[in-house]
Order: C-alpha cells, then sequence, then structure tokens
C-alpha cells in the first residue's frame, strides 16, 4: 500500500491542471500559495504585462528629459512589441505543456490592455498629445480596449468555432493591432515629428477644445476595437 506521501503525489498527477491551480489559490495557508499555482506559460504572460509596464515607465522618463534626447521614447515604442511576442508565446508555451490555466485567461486580458491599451497612450501622451481634450480622447481609447477585453472573455465561447474547436473570428480588432499606431508614432520619431512638430498641428489653438487632430486616430482604433459586426478572421 502507498504512504501518505507517495498517494499525495498520485492524486496531484492526476489532478486536472485547472482544478489544482483553483485549488491552490484557494489555500489558506501559504503566504506563495499563488506562486506555486502559476504555470510556466502564466510567467510568459507576466512578461507580457511587464513590458507594458516598462514602456509606460520609458515615456515617462522622456517626458522627464531632453525632448531632443529620443532616447526613452524609442525603448518606449520598441517594449510594445516585446510585448506582442510574449502575448504569442505563451498560448504556445500552454500547448507544449499541455496545461490550461483559468487565471491564465484573465491575465492575458490584464497583460494586454497594460502592453496594447495603455502603453500606447502613454506614447501618445509623450509624443506631445498632451491638451486636456487629447487625454479625453486618449482615455477613450483605453476603456474602449478595456471593454473589449471584458466582452472577450465573456463571449469568446459562443464565437463560432472550426473543426480543431479555433474561434473563426475576432468580434472587433483584436486590442494588440494597436501596434500599428505605435509604428506609426515611431515613424514621426524618426523624423523629429514631436511636440510642438506632430503632424497636422493642433485645432481651436488657445481654448479649452483644443487637441491635435492626429489623436482622432487613436478614437477610430478604439470603435474598432468595440464593434460587434466587424470579424477578422483568426490566422
Amino acid at each position: 500500500m502507498a504512504n501518505g506521501a507517495e498517494k499525495a503525489v498520485k492524486e496531484s498527477a492526476s489532478e486536472p491542471s485547472q482544478d489544482k491551480q483553483k485549488r491552490l489559490l484557494g489555500e489558506d495557508s501559504g503566504h506563495f500559495s499563488m506562486i506555486r499555482a502559476l504555470h510556466l506559460a502564466d510567467v510568459v504572460t507576466g512578461m507580457n504585462g511587464l513590458c507594458g509596464v516598462m514602456s509606460i515607465f520609458a515615456s515617462m522618463r522622456y517626458c522627464l528629459g531632453n525632448p531632443t534626447d529620443y532616447g526613452n521614447l524609442w525603448a518606449a515604442l520598441a517594449f510594445m512589441p516585446f510585448g506582442l511576442f510574449f502575448d504569442f508565446f505563451d498560448g504556445k508555451v500552454a500547448r507544449w505543456r499541455k496545461k490550461s490555466s483559468l487565471m491564465g485567461q484573465e491575465l492575458d486580458s490584464l497583460a494586454d490592455l497594460i502592453s496594447f491599451g495603455v502603453a500606447p497612450a502613454a506614447a501618445a501622451f509623450a509624443v506631445g498629445m498632451r491638451t486636456p481634450l487629447d487625454h479625453v480622447f486618449l482615455t477613450l481609447f483605453v476603456l474602449c480596449g478595456l471593454f473589449r477585453l471584458a466582452r472577450f472573455n465573456v463571449t469568446v465561447a459562443n464565437v463560432p468555432k472550426d473543426a480543431s474547436g479555433k474561434s473563426k473570428y475576432f468580434e472587433g480588432t483584436p486590442i494588440p493591432t494597436s501596434l500599428s499606431i505605435a509604428a506609426l508614432t515611431a515613424f514621426w520619431v524618426s523624423r523629429g515629428w514631436t511636440l510642438d512638430n506632430i503632424p497636422l498641428g493642433t485645432y481651436a489653438s488657445g481654448t479649452i477644445f483644443e487637441f491635435h487632430p492626429v489623436v482622432l486616430i487613436y478614437v477610430l482604433h478604439g470603435f474598432a476595437m468595440i464593434s460587434k459586426t466587424l470579424h477578422i478572421p483568426k490566422p
């Protein structure tokens, strides 16, 4: 007869990964029980969030430094595609390890919001979209990303699937597509089109309605993310 330790090992090995993680997260004892509950794919997802936070800090450092020194601004823009790499890689790791994670599903959306929602908005602020109305439009963009991710978590099970069980399309543009705006921002930085030299200048200068027309790119992208009728085929 197996002793108690051997029995515990066998039960742990046969326990489904999601159930095991739920049990570990629900334990009252163990200060680091959450760390023990993480899967390797969850750690990779965390790296996505780390890239987003580092991008935000780099944008803040640029705002505090010499406006002609674009080093921190380039760093802010560079961290975003690294976040996308980890966003794709975590799914591959989960399939390789054959371990799904309830926590990972939530972590993925939270990390995406930081890396592809807040970080691009922070970079836009750093580049020069700093009027009060600019802030409203950039906030709207981030909120659209927030609502889009929340809707995805709720409705993903209802989206039509192919023979392999993968969803056939995204409802609205996926939030990582905001990297297209980051790429456009990188082009502006390469040409020195920042601060007072932002393309299209400002509208209603000197009034409470002053804003940079290019900020509307973020608004349009935000609306595309929350669209119900816009279906983007999954690769």
